[in-house]
């Protein structure tokens, strides 16, 4: 699938909800079901900064495609990150350089957040977006 269709599949899940509390519950339940992150991977190099809890992100290429695995010690975060991870995931590094996360700001997540869950979003986005960077360098 496109970046824009899991985006886009992602809003008509939201709209399934009546109110923020049912909302949350689901961001919960999508971080549950999160892969597992290699223990290795959970290293200060892989740390986002910016984020209120730790979450750890890495990324590997795999035939041209971005394959990225995370964790987070706090359960909202971990979901927030498998929500865009779900978006991100497997996609070309041109196509996540190309799709800003706008589902984002569709399903109200940004509101929504404490103001320092809300930078760590961005911060979680921009470290999306500097993986598929440094892997497009590499592979040009």
């Amino acid at each position: 699938m496109t970046i824009k269709e899991l985006q886009e599949e992602i809003i008509e899940d939201f709209d399934l909800f009546d109110d923020w509390m049912e909302r949350y519950e689901f961001i919960i339940e999508n971080g549950k079901s999160l892969p597992q992150i290699d223990e290795g991977n959970k290293s200060d190099d892989n740390i986002i900064k910016g984020c209120q809890s730790k979450v750890w992100l890495h990324a590997d290429d795999i035939d041209g495609k971005l394959q990225f695995t995370a964790d987070s010690d706090a359960i909202l975060t971990k979901g927030i990150i498998s929500l865009l991870l779900k978006v991100y995931n497997n996609q070309s590094p041109d196509d996540i350089l190309n799709n800003d996360p706008y589902f984002i700001d569709e399903i109200g997540l940004k509101e929504h957040l404490s103001p320092t869950r809300a930078n760590g979003l961005l911060s979680m986005v921009k470290q999306i977006k500097l993986f598929a960077l440094a892997y497009k360098s590499k592979n040009s």
